[in-house]
């Protein structure tokens, strides 16, 4: 704590002065007074529930992909941060579908971000998050100011809201992951109509089977949980199918689990 603000204002202080009674604290509420015009507002979830109803209602396509630490850390090896401190940082992304970072990866996947309709962001400014999001952007020329920024938990949000089931009452419901079976019928329990289930996705490499099978189905909104490589086929599924589609996250294993309730 010492490090991050103390010491910090130390730096700016003169030799042979010191700034009597002035804590660190102080300093920043003075400075976040000055960049307070700067601050850019989220989407909420009542608002993204009525983009993606409109959308659903207009059989018009939508993306909402969501930027974590294990895209943001794919997007940063060899990139904004060495690939051997990427490999220490993140041992999960293996398990979140990105054996190892290739530029082609990395590529598809900034390409996907600057398609998305709405971008979900972290609102956490730690290093993994945050902290990359702005420089990796940069790096790969996305104007962050050009994008429709939401929360990266916006899938959460939604369901804490109250706002999930009814956006989805009505539609008929293609689900992708590896708990899509399990979801399916407890969404079913609660009068969803699911009409298709495509299971596990191995990885990025999986992403052109996924896709082949998304389009044999009929839907209306496909919820996607499918780690890292979500992001590219949600923005698939509105570019190519012309469908909704949202990046749904762990929210479909806490859900399954009944560590959240519908």
């Amino acid at each position: 704590m010492f490090a991050g603000g103390e010491a910090l204002v130390a730096q700016h202080i003169p030799p042979d002065h010191i700034l009597p009674a002035v804590a660190a604290a102080d300093l920043i509420e003075a400075g976040f007074r000055q960049y307070a015009p700067t601050l850019t507002r989220l989407a909420s979830p009542h608002e993204m529930a009525g983009h993606i109803q409109g959308a659903l209602d207009a059989q018009r396509p939508l993306s909402v992909v969501r930027l974590g630490d294990g895209e943001l850390l794919t997007l940063a090896a060899d990139t904004v941060l060495p690939g051997e401190q990427v490999q220490e940082l993140a041992p999960f992304l293996p398990y979140a579908g990105v054996p190892r970072s290739t530029p082609d990866i990395r590529a598809e996947l900034a390409e996907a971000i600057r398609g998305a309709d709405w971008v979900g962001v972290p609102i956490s400014r730690a290093p993994t998050f945050q902290g990359l999001l702005f420089p990796v952007f940069w790096h790969f020329g996305i104007d962050w100011s050009r994008l429709k920024l939401t929360s990266s938990t916006i899938n959460y949000s939604l369901h804490h809201s109250g706002l999930l089931l009814p956006v989805l009452q009505g539609r008929r419901v293609l689900l992708i992951g590896s708990r899509a079976a399990e979801l399916g019928a407890l969404l079913n329990g609660h009068g969803i109509h699911v009409t298709g289930i495509i299971g596990a996705v191995e990885g990025v490499a999986d992403i052109p089977r996924v896709m082949q099978q998304t389009a044999e189905h009929s839907f209306d909104i496909a919820l996607v949980a499918a780690g890292i490589p979500a992001v590219i086929l949600c923005r698939r599924i509105a570019g190519e199918l012309g469908r909704v589609a949202i990046d749904f996250g762990h929210l479909a294993d806490k859900l399954v689990t009944g560590e959240l309730q519908l």
